[in-house]
């Protein structure tokens, strides 16, 4: 085992290094390459060194370098590497976090990394919170805590009746709505088109003067840092609209609500304290391995009832074990690897990695503006998107430069026009990650244009 560890650690300390120069898109070759690791399961088993090596060998050059400085695509954080070795410990310790008779130290380092999380974000105090795989589950574990809610509210309780008999609950959205809220609500029974949309604002800010009369169980998904233009909803407006009259406020924060602990940034954010509930990702802006999302929950018991397992003998249950606030029960301990990032960076430290990914966005803004192309939104956080003349331009644009290498940028569509999306996640990404890669996306228009 120690050498097997230590040949994998020289590994992965070659791939770490040669991130900076390599293209960030794998070539078709080394993805056919891993045709080399497919095939019938062997008859006899191979040794681990041997496996290590193949696995490295054909699996490493086909690899998308989004652990790097120039991966700009779908808010991917490139894992810190305190938080990278964090993550090797604790898989050699192999705890399950289910319960903390399983794990003592990931049950307490979770508690922790979630106590400085609620401090960081100034989320109010006594919210329970729960570490999940990402901002999906994240989403689907705090609109379960909703729905049990809202429902208990009418004398319903969803836990033990089930979703065939209740009380209708009506659901608001914004027409900016991410897709993951929409999959947390089908997979709850809901449907992802029995929602009540509301409109938005020319950055995609839901307009809270538009909200529907709310009468009954409601629950409304606010949205904080849309995925396009960074944008927040009036979280505090339309908490206050709609509180009187009883519903249940959720953000969506996968990444914006990091703004919270950016002092530049956090007016952004201002009044998402006013939620009830909260779903955010650690593996974006917190730069921790893959997979790691946060729930928190002003109503602990309303999160503890929905992901209620029911009564097993063999289970100690106390109404603290981790397993009783998430959907999963066996699972990592993930907390830890935020654990260690927070220990690593502290207050002023996430505060920084925050606020440097935002002005490398503006850079890019400005740098791109000055080139004469079109940026479509108000860069207030870490996304830029830009458009190169017409939409088929666009498009070519995005599909040569993701084949070219030099760095990632992916596509969207924004008010009707094609747009390359920018979005700056990584501690690693510097200025000069930032200047290389406008350099390597003016190259490629003109290329584009050219033909």
């Amino acid at each position: 085992m120690p050498s097997l560890l230590s040949e994998v650690a020289r590994r992965a300390d070659q791939y770490l290094e040669g991130l900076r120069e390599r293209a960030v898109t794998p070539t078709p070759e080394t993805v056919r390459g891993l045709d080399r690791l497919a095939g019938p399961i062997p008859d006899s088993g191979e040794s681990a060194d041997r496996v290590i090596a193949a696995l490295d060998e054909f699996g490493s050059p086909a690899t998308v370098a989004s652990a790097g400085a120039r991966y700009f695509g779908f808010v991917i954080g490139s894992g810190l590497p305190v938080a990278v070795a964090a993550n090797w410990l604790a898989a050699s310790w192999n705890q399950n976090a289910a319960m903390e008779v399983m794990s003592p130290v990931g049950a307490r380092l979770e508690q922790v990394a979630l106590d400085w999380t609620r401090d960081l974000l100034s989320l109010p105090a006594g919210v329970r919170g729960a570490f999940v795989t990402g901002d999906t589950l994240a989403n689907f574990a705090a609109l379960a805590a909703a729905r049990h809610a809202v429902l208990e509210n009418v004398g319903y309780d969803v836990s033990r009746s089930g979703m065939s008999g209740a009380p209708p609950i009506t659901l608001v959205v914004g027409e900016e709505v991410h897709v993951s809220v929409l999959r947390a609500l089908s997979l709850l029974g809901f449907g992802r088109e029995k929602v009540v949309r509301v409109p938005v604002d020319e950055q995609g800010r839901m307009r809270s003067d538009r909200l529907p009369d709310i009468t009954g169980p409601t629950i409304v998904c606010t949205q904080a840092g849309n995925v396009n233009t960074g944008a927040f909803d009036p979280v505090r407006e339309i908490s206050q609209r709609v509180h009187t009259a009883g519903a249940w406020v959720h953000v969506d924060g996968a990444f914006g609500l990091w703004a919270r602990a950016a002092p530049r940034r956090r007016e952004l954010a201002d009044g998402v304290e006013e939620a009830d509930s909260w779903a955010l990702d650690c593996h974006k802006w917190l730069n921790v391995p893959y997979d790691s999302g946060i729930v928190f929950v002003r109503n602990g018991a309303a999160l503890r009832s929905a992901m209620a397992t029911g009564a097993a003998p063999y289970l100690p249950t106390g109404g603290g074990e981790m397993m009783e606030f998430t959907p999963e029960m066996s699972r990592r301990a993930r907390g830890i690897d935020a654990w260690a990032a927070l220990r690593y960076l502290g207050r002023s430290g996430v505060a920084d990695l925050v606020e440097r990914c935002c002005q490398h966005a503006r850079s890019f803004a400005d740098q791109l503006r000055d080139a004469g192309f079109r940026i479509l939104n108000d860069v207030v956080l870490n996304q830029v998107l830009v458009s190169f003349g017409t939409d088929e331009v666009t498009r070519r644009v995005i599909s040569e430069l993701q084949r070219e290498g030099t760095c990632w940028c992916g596509g969207t569509v924004w008010h009707g026009t094609t747009a390359m999306r920018i979005s700056v996640s990584s501690w690693a990404t510097s200025e000069s990650d930032v200047d290389r890669s406008v350099q390597a996306i003016i190259r490629t228009v003109r290329r584009s244009v050219a033909k």
